[in-house]
């Protein structure tokens, strides 16, 4: 019995972790078609036409909607002895690489934006103490150490404006990393036996400057509490907003000083960017086969027309093939 299927726009990428062989997660499968998932290689997942996805399309075609692992588990599985003589033959005829915007239904935030209106007034940005405190931000790096090292005041100013205290922030992230030796290494030493979290290194122990000025940061907030009270700077946890020993996260930052909640992303488009020695910068996007599908299943002749009275029956006129796509019996041959 030969089976004929042709197929348009059928994806040949997953973007969900896990496998339709097991029973869903409670939470679902994960989501791996982020932008920040993507960065990994392991999550950009290529799919080709398999045994599974062919046995699910004759599945389909009896009209039934259960997952394959579900319709094998039944005692009655129709395709019980006759899988084992189930072979196929792929034909694509095009292969394209398109820009695909995929939907994310986990509700995962967007790392660089918030909503509604900045609170500028907001006790951190007018207090007695904020000058000295986001003052710290706009030292130089060698300022900076002085600072940590012997205690000085600081008198330059930075806007009291969470707009342009992130902004310097996302600066300060920019900086490269510099060499562990001279004050650099005195104000390290200094910062990571004050704080415990404190890890303001590179792979090649160099010293991460926006590591340097967050700390410093509540290096300053300790300082200034000996003359102002400083508990509107803090949040629950005792902490920044946002900010930690070793970096900053926008989002959290701008979240405490806006009115809106955290910007949700409701979708990205489906790409991955990476850059291969000795080629560059490679893209990779979501891949789309159309083509033909060559069922053979190697059955006596009553058993095909059964299974062919079956699938006239069923009338299914069009289905998946794989992930998403459109696909449809063409012929079938006895």
């Amino acid at each position: 019995m030969k089976i004929e299927i042709k197929y348009e726009s059928s994806w040949r990428n997953s973007f969900l972790d896990g496998s339709n062989n097991e029973p869903l997660p409670k939470a679902g499968r994960k989501f791996l078609g982020s932008m920040t998932s993507l960065k990994n290689k392991d999550n950009y997942i290529k799919r080709t036409v398999s045994h599974d996805t062919v046995m699910g399309v004759l599945n389909r075609l009896l009209g039934d909607q259960r997952k394959l692992y579900q319709a094998r588990e039944n005692v009655a599985y129709y395709f019980q002895t006759i899988e084992p003589l189930v072979t196929f033959d792929d034909q694509p005829d095009y292969v394209n690489n398109e820009i695909t915007y995929i939907r994310n239904i986990s509700g995962s935030e967007d790392q660089n934006s918030y909503t509604g209106m900045i609170k500028v007034d907001d006790p951190i940005f007018c207090s007695d103490y904020s000058t000295q405190l986001w003052g710290i931000l706009s030292l130089e790096l060698d300022e900076l150490c002085d600072f940590i090292l012997d205690d000085k005041k600081v008198v330059r100013s930075i806007d009291h404006n969470p707009l342009i205290i992130i902004g310097r922030l996302e600066e300060v992230f920019k900086f490269k990393a510099v060499p562990n030796e001279g004050r650099q290494q005195e104000a390290f030493n200094f910062l990571s036996h004050k704080f415990e979290k404190y890890n303001g290194v590179n792979r090649n122990e160099e010293i991460l400057p926006i590591s340097l000025y967050c700390s410093a940061l509540y290096l300053q907030l300790e300082r200034l509490a000996k003359q102002f009270d400083v508990s509107s700077a803090k949040t629950k946890a005792g902490g920044l907003s946002g900010i930690s020993n070793n970096g900053f996260t926008k989002k959290d930052f701008m979240a405490r000083y806006t009115s809106g909640e955290k910007k949700k992303i409701w979708g990205n488009p489906y790409i991955r960017k990476e850059k291969i020695k000795g080629i560059g910068e490679v893209t990779s996007l979501m891949e789309k086969a159309g083509g033909t599908l060559k069922i053979n299943i190697d059955i006596d002749r009553s058993v095909a027309l059964d299974f062919k009275e079956k699938i006239d029956n069923a009338g299914v006129s069009s289905f998946y093939l794989g992930k998403k796509g459109l696909a449809y019996v063409s012929d079938i041959r006895i």
